[in-house]
């Protein structure tokens, strides 16, 4: 079958593809979205973000009615979990909302079609059932945008079976608590999942070959962070490379090397999880034979305006370079249609925040400390602890912090910085002042509701100038 035509054609329908091809429509664009799954969603929705959140707050519950409620003076007794009903549950959200974007394309007027995307030439893409069976379809098109996201990245020594040694797919879906984790990677995915199933039981060893977890984000934070997560029970060996793991019966066994040489140990475990980050998801769709250019890790390249080096062939998201992140890619989604429609689309880099959903939550907008002193760039910097939040405190929380780095000349906010309770949600304010080109004194005179969280993020505001009142 051939002959259908569309303004744009979307290869994706992740958050940067499904996004991008629902704006594209409002902008009275005619457009098809193409994905190999049957869901939309793409890996954040269907095996990633989504069901991982919802196993981390199904899992903090737990914790917090375990350990917290009698603080409250809520007795609790016989409590247990079912750990069936829980991914049960996780399943649910996936498939409803799965289904709302379906909703949405089907409002929007986007044409859905499942299959396996491979681009003959600018403006002509070949759409393959997914099962191999019947003729492709050609599609004809003015633009085609590339939305493919990622995969997860593989470790030499460590073939992933999702079994025994697992990708963060197969550790959103485990019918059992391991007893023991080894979690490779430490990084977002691998500290969110591994405390999922550390709150459930399994004793959890992360093992990081940089010298500190979350290393892209503040050196504080990852600090804190460290600290925190040992309290809970989790153990790190950072500076430490796995080299392989070997069935033993019923168990592994993970081979270890110190990264600066040294003789090695072994650890033994019920699973491995390999979270050592992801690589742009590129393979089969024909973009090297059409001459699309790519750098040695794979990262699609593009000009300002998400275009390749040839024309009419854009690329967005994971596809990209720049922080994989699912939010990163809806602006860019975005950001790229309206362009393309003649209106001036628009992203900052410096104000992508990034968040990590354990508990406490850690988010970072901007520049880091070390980032900035890298740069040899004069700072002043703001901080101010929940211990001294009344609003923290009535919620019984008294670990965390806001830190403001801003220009020692201009007051500019140039990072932020902040592990604590809803973490995740306060980092909006910081991230919107720096979109804005907001100082710190502008955070500092702007009213705070009390008693809220945010109050802290105002204190640390006025912090940078020496003047925080409640501390």
């Amino acid at each position: 079958m051939s002959g259908e035509r569309y303004d744009l054609i979307v290869i994706g329908a992740g958050p940067g593809g499904y996004t991008a091809a629902i704006r594209a429509a409002q902008l009275g664009f005619s457009v098809a979205c193409i994905d190999k799954r049957a869901t939309w969603g793409g890996t954040c929705l269907n095996v990633g973000c989504i069901p991982s959140k919802a196993l981390l707050e199904s899992t903090e519950r737990l914790v917090d009615a375990r350990d917290h409620l009698g603080d409250h003076g809520i007795a609790v007794g016989g409590l247990s979990f079912d750990l069936s009903r829980m991914l049960a549950r996780k399943d649910k959200i996936v498939g409803d909302l799965t289904g709302g974007i379906a909703f949405l394309f089907r409002k929007n007027g986007v044409d859905g079609i499942t299959g396996r995307a491979r681009i003959l030439r600018p403006g002509r893409v070949e759409v393959a059932p997914v099962d191999g069976t019947g003729e492709p379809r050609v599609l004809e098109c003015d633009r085609i945008l590339v939305a493919t996201g990622s995969e997860h990245a593989e470790l030499e020594g460590l073939a992933i079976d999702e079994t025994g040694i697992l990708s963060s797919t197969g550790a959103l879906s485990l019918q059992a608590v391991p007893g023991r984790l080894v979690v490779v990677g430490g990084g977002y995915i691998g500290l969110e999942l591994g405390s999922v199933w550390q709150r459930l039981g399994a004793k959890v060893t992360v093992i990081e070959y940089l010298d500190r977890v979350l290393p892209g984000m503040d050196g504080e934070v990852s600090a804190q962070m460290t600290r925190l997560l040992e309290r809970q029970g989790m153990t790190f060996r950072t500076a430490t490379k796995a080299i392989g793991a070997e069935r033993r019966g019923d168990s592994l066994r993970v081979a270890l090397e110190p990264v600066d040489g040294g003789g090695g140990e072994t650890v033994d475990c019920d699973a491995v999880l390999v979270a050592v980050g992801r690589r742009p998801f590129t393979d089969g769709l024909g973009l090297e034979e059409v001459g699309v250019g790519h750098d040695d890790r794979g990262f699609v390249s593009v000009d300002r305006r998400f275009e390749t080096n040839v024309k009419g062939i854009f690329a967005v998201g994971d596809a990209v370079p720049g922080p994989m992140l699912a939010h990163k890619a809806e602006e860019e989604g975005i950001a790229a249609v309206e362009t393309m429609a003649g209106q001036a689309g628009h992203i900052n880099y410096d104000a992508v925040p990034g968040v990590v959903y354990t508990a406490p939550e850690a988010a970072s907008v901007g520049r880091t400390e070390e980032e900035l002193n890298d740069l040899e760039r004069p700072v002043k910097v703001g901080r101010f602890p929940f211990s001294a939040n009344a609003r923290a405190r009535g919620k019984g929380i008294g670990d965390g912090f806001v830190k403001i780095l801003a220009d020692a000349e201009t007051d500019a906010v140039l990072g932020a910085h902040i592990v604590g309770p809803e973490a995740g949600t306060m980092i909006a304010e910081l991230a919107l002042a720096i979109e804005f080109g907001a100082s710190s004194e502008d955070i500092a005179r702007t009213c705070h509701a009390h008693p809220t969280l945010n109050e802290a993020v105002k204190e640390a505001a006025l912090a940078v100038a020496g003047r925080q009142i409640h501390l």
